[in-house]
């Protein structure tokens, strides 16, 4: 894709985006004691109805600035390697989302509440990743793992969970979306994510290979929505180095949340 072409959909991006309310605080977070360190450059709010968002999947992507990056994980909360990821968002005083399985939510919900504590945004990733996709689900067993997920992240995250969820925000496993599921999302007022860039950690390979791909293709889109998953030992290796090597490099890190969530 051409660097025009995708400025083009950069903007109807925005468009859509500014047409469901999405708008921005500004202002880098501080980050005591760390006066070098990466910071999360502004928070950017959602209002989340029709919102489909990721190069990847869709014709646009977030209102975003040259070389501005959304972290997001999926896949979650994971044992030594979720804590580690959050170690080092931490000591760059980084903000990022999580999109959680809401079996493994329900199973480590000390790791969703960590997550939320420490100013991350908490979303849905369906209750147990089936290998089959969604897209190959009969609809109504697509809805019940999309309703079944939002409820077991939300009871780890807050204790309980209501009948919607906190945070409307959803990534389809494996990014497979059918347009019935789509607009029973939209109709729900749940945004959907996809992702403008991945380090295709989904293979196994060396902490280093991991670093070199995903910078190679941060450079060739030069920002966006980049997709990592939490559950990796390498990527948990990687992410100190990929943190250092977006501020070497002039990269600033936009944290994304819904609409009046009072975040910022």
């Amino acid at each position: 894709m051409t660097s025009r072409i995708r400025r083009l959909f950069l903007l109807a991006g925005i468009g859509l985006l500014a047409a469901a309310g999405a708008h921005t605080a500004q202002g880098a977070e501080a980050c005591p004691g760390q006066p070098g360190a990466l910071g999360t450059a502004r928070v950017l709010e959602i209002d989340p109805k029709g919102v489909r968002v990721g190069m990847k999947s869709f014709p646009q992507t977030l209102p975003l600035a040259p070389k501005e990056v959304v972290l997001t994980f999926d896949d979650g909360p994971w044992p030594k390697t979720t804590a580690a990821i959050l170690d080092a968002l931490k000591a760059e005083c980084v903000r990022a989302t999580f999109f959680l399985i809401g079996e493994n939510a329900k199973s480590r919900p000390e790791l969703v509440k960590r997550e939320i504590a420490e100013g991350h945004t908490v979303a849905h990733h369906t209750m147990t990743h089936p290998a089959a996709t969604l897209a190959k689900l009969p609809f109504p067993d697509a809805v019940k793992e999309i309703e079944r997920g939002m409820i077991a992240d939300d009871a780890a995250a807050y204790g309980k969970a209501e009948a919607a969820p906190r945070v409307p925000f959803f990534r389809f496993p494996g990014f497979a979306s059918t347009p019935q599921l789509l607009d029973a999302l939209e109709a729900k007022g749940v945004a959907v994510f996809g992702a403008d860039f991945w380090a295709s950690d989904w293979n196994v390979m060396t902490p280093e290979a991991e670093l070199d791909l995903v910078l190679k293709r941060l450079d060739a889109t030069g920002g966006g929505i980049v997709l990592f998953h939490d559950t990796k030992p390498y990527t948990a290796a990687m992410i100190p180095d990929f943190l250092k090597a977006l501020k070497a490099r002039g990269y600033s890190v936009v944290h994304m949340v819904p609409k009046g969530s009072g975040r910022s």
